[in-house]
């Protein structure tokens, strides 16, 4: 770990994470949120991604809940807010979290920014009670710098799995990438599309064109290659669809370095953006 390859089913890297997710933030209508979530496990995915900041747990456990898929194949990740990274909030925000999900456990849980009620030696040992009671699986950190992360694993007694932050063509998070082949952790990429504007991007619309494939699909499918999981928000049947299509995209070693090779912002879509703004 960390491992870029897919296993005999395509699914799945080697160490079990999904190669593709599902993203949740913004997806704020019940309603269309847990039909969001359904249609994409009913598609294939097995990866859905939430947060107790997102405000769509509830709907997100309706969502797997509806689908014609076992829970057990679902990969389900959420986050703590930086409100609740005290020991006991993040025993018992979690608890609630589990509780909106409708499920007795979560394949990942994210500290959601280092910020805030965040300190290493008391949020991090919650972590690993709540995995030492078969709560969690996996632990994770998101919005982690390298730092963040090497703290993280002197704490813990588990080992960091993940480690979601932005990144997509625009902000490649190179550094971040080293680190986690270096240390052996997951990075799990959110923005994968870049808010849009990879749909843009002439270089990215060249490559896609040469594939009949969409914008998306591309970044998807670089992403995959450079290692990340990545996990696109998308609520419509047809934009669920073209990102899971992403996984039948072979980029050639020519195309992928072309892609390494843009600069054209090489920083987050939103560069002020932080666990303030949702306040």
């Amino acid at each position: 770990m960390p491992s870029s390859e897919q296993s005999a089913d395509g699914v799945t890297r080697t160490n079990g994470m999904p190669v593709l997710g599902l993203g949740t933030w913004e997806n704020e209508n019940p309603e269309q949120c847990a039909d969001s979530v359904e249609t994409a496990l009913e598609a294939g995915y097995r990866h859905v991604d939430t947060a107790q900041a997102y405000g769509n747990e509830a709907a997100v456990g309706e969502g797997i809940a509806a689908a014609d898929v076992d829970r057990e194949d679902v990969f389900l990740a959420t986050k703590v807010w930086i409100s609740n990274l005290a020991y006991e909030d993040v025993i018992e925000t979690t608890e609630e979290s589990l509780e909106k999900l409708g499920v007795d456990a979560v394949d990942l849980l994210y500290v959601h920014w280092p910020a805030g009620a965040y300190d290493p030696e008391e949020t991090l040992p919650a972590f690993d009670e709540l995995r030492d009671r078969g709560l969690i699986d996996r632990i994770g950190v998101s919005n982690f710098e390298p730092d963040h992360v090497e703290r993280a694993m002197d704490v813990l007694d588990a080992p960091v799995f993940a480690n979601q932050v932005e990144t997509h063509p625009f902000c490649k998070q190179t550094e971040l990438r080293e680190h986690a082949e270096e240390h052996g952790y997951e990075i799990v990429g959110y923005s994968p599309l870049a808010r849009g504007a990879v749909f843009d991007d002439d270089v990215i619309g060249e490559i896609a064109a040469d594939h009949g494939a969409s914008a998306a699909q591309v970044s998807l499918a670089w992403l995959r290659e450079r290692g990340v999981t990545a996990i696109p928000k998308a609520t419509s049947a047809d934009h669920i669809a073209d990102n899971w299509a992403s996984r039948g995209l072979d980029l050639t070693d020519e195309e992928l370095e072309r892609i390494d090779g843009i600069e054209r912002y090489d920083r987050r879509v939103h560069p002020d953006f932080g666990p303030d703004a949702w306040e």
